[in-house]
C-alpha cells in the first residue's frame, strides 16, 4: 500500500467579504480536491492541540502522528536537523530570520517578516557577514533557506518567551521583544545587528533596486533537540518528506524520512509545484510513505494577500493533487489524504488554532460517500460528522493503524 499527505500550508481560512461571505477554499477552483471529497471521506482535524502557539511546527507535528504536548521542544532544532546541524545535549538553536524593520515616530515597527523575500544567495552573505562579526565560541550563525536561518547557542538559555515576526507583521516591536531569562544576550545581538546591517553594501544594493533591505535578525522558536522515535519504528513504514521548508524537512529527518530536494521549490508563490508532485510519485516506487508540502498559500495568507492566495491554492490543486491524481493508478493499491496544516485567515495574517479540513482517498475504500454537492473547504467538512480532535490520531486513521 502506498501513502501520500498532500499539505496546503495556511490554506484554510475564515469567510471573506470579498468573496462574498465564503472562504478561499469555496471559491477557489479546485476541482481535483472536491474529487477526493467526492470519491472518499471528508472531515475535520484539530492539529493544534488547545492551549499551544498555533505554529506549523505544532500541526505538522501533529499531522505527522507526534502529540505536541509530548515531543515539542522548539522549532530551531527541527529546522537544525534540516541543515544537518547536530545539537549537543546542552545546545539550543534559535530561528533567526532576516527581517525588514522600519521607524515611525520613534517606534520600530515589523515591516517584513521576510526582508522583502530575499533570496537565498543575497542572505547567505548576509548570515555569514553576521557571524563574522557576532559570533562567538558559544554562539555561531548558519544559513537556510531566503529569510530562514539559525543560531545555536552552546549552554544558552532556552526559557524565555519569543514571538514569531509573522505574527506581527505592521506592529510596534516593543511588546514582542524576547523576555526572560537570557534575554539582555538575545536582545544585545539584535540591536547589534542592526547597526552591522544598516552598513551593508548589499542592503545598499537592495534598496538601490527598491527591494526592502534585511536591516535586523529576529531570533525566535529557540529549544533544544527533541528525541522522537521513527515513523518506521511507530509504523513499520519507510518514506520520503518533500519540502523547500527546513522546518518540515527537519521534521522529516527526526521522523526517518528520506529529504529529497526538487529544483525550482522556493517555499513561496513561484514554487515547482508539479515538479514536487513527480519527484513524490518517483519516491513511491521506492518507498511506501511521502509527506508532500507546499508553502506558497501561507506566504499569500501572511501578507493578507486574497488574489495570491487563490492562485496559490488553485496551482495546488492542479498542479500538485491534479498531477498525483493523473498517475497514482500506476500503483495497484493506495491512500491520498490533502490538507492544510493549520488556518492562516487573510484577515489575521497569521496561524490561528482552528480545526482544518481533511479528505481522504483509497484505492480499496467501498464506503459510502459524502454527497456530490460537497466540495472541499471548511464548511463542507464542518457538517459531515467526522471530527478528529487528537491532530496525532489523524496518521494513524489515515493508515488504518488504530
Amino acid at each position: 500500500m502506498k501513502h501520500i499527505i498532500l499539505i496546503g500550508d495556511g490554506m484554510a481560512d475564515y469567510p471573506v467579504p470579498e468573496l462574498g461571505g465564503k472562504t478561499p477554499l469555496e471559491v477557489a477552483d479546485i476541482p481535483n480536491m472536491n474529487l477526493i471529497v467526492q470519491k472518499g471521506k471528508l472531515g475535520m482535524v484539530r492539529t493544534i492541540p488547545m492551549g499551544l502557539h498555533p505554529g506549523s511546527d505544532i500541526a505538522n507535528l501533529s499531522i505527522l502522528g507526534y502529540d505536541p504536548k509530548q515531543y515539542y521542544t522548539g522549532r530551531a532544532p527541527l529546522e537544525a536537523a534540516s541543515l544537518g546541524l547536530k545539537l549537543g545535549p546542552e545546545d539550543v538553536a534559535y530561528r533567526c530570520n532576516l527581517v525588514t524593520l522600519s521607524v515611525k515616530n520613534g517606534k520600530k515597527y515589523m515591516d517584513d517578516y521576510s526582508a522583502g523575500h530575499i533570496s537565498t544567495e543575497e542572505a547567505k552573505e548576509i548570515i555569514h557577514e553576521i557571524d563574522q562579526k557576532l559570533g562567538i565560541k558559544d554562539i555561531k550563525f548558519y544559513p537556510g533557506v531566503s529569510y530562514r536561518h539559525l543560531m545555536v547557542w552552546k549552554n544558552g538559555q532556552k526559557e524565555l518567551s519569543t514571538t514569531p515576526p509573522h505574527d506581527i507583521s505592521g506592529k510596534a516591536i516593543d511588546s514582542y521583544l524576547p523576555k526572560g531569562k537570557g534575554e539582555k544576550q538575545i536582545l544585545q545581538l539584535m540591536n547589534d545587528s542592526q547597526t552591522i546591517l544598516e552598513n551593508s553594501n548589499l542592503n545598499k544594493i537592495r534598496i538601490k533596486n527598491y527591494k526592502k533591505p534585511a536591516n535586523s535578525i529576529w531570533l525566535w522558536g529557540q529549544g533544544k533537540s527533541p528525541k522522537m522515535p521513527t515513523l518506521l519504528e511507530r509504523y513499520r513504514i519507510t518514506g520520503s518528506v518533500i519540502s523547500a521548508v527546513d522546518l518540515i524537512k527537519g521534521i522529516g529527518v527526526y521522523a526517518g524520512l528520506e529529504v529529497i530536494d526538487v529544483p525550482g521549490a522556493t517555499g513561496y508563490l513561484d514554487t515547482n509545484y508539479q515538479g514536487k508532485a513527480n519527484y513524490a510519485l518517483r519516491a513511491l516506487e521506492k518507498r511506501d510513505f511521502v509527506y508532500l508540502h507546499v508553502e506558497a498559500p501561507d506566504e499569500a495568507s501572511h501578507s493578507g494577500d486574497l488574489k495570491n492566495k487563490l492562485i496559490a491554492i488553485e496551482r495546488f490543486d492542479k498542479e500538485v493533487v491534479g498531477t498525483v491524481l493523473d498517475k497514482i493508478n500506476r500503483f495497484r493499491d493506495y491512500r491520498i489524504m490533502v490538507l492544510p496544516d493549520h488556518s492562516t485567515p487573510l484577515s489575521v495574517m497569521s496561524h490561528t488554532p482552528d480545526p482544518v479540513p481533511f479528505a481522504i482517498f483509497s484505492s480499496e475504500d467501498k464506503e459510502t460517500k459524502p454527497s456530490k454537492d460537497m466540495g472541499f473547504n471548511e464548511k463542507s467538512a464542518r457538517i459531515n460528522n467526522l471530527f478528529i480532535e487528537d491532530g496525532y490520531k489523524l496518521l494513524p486513521f489515515f493508515l488504518r493503524k488504530n
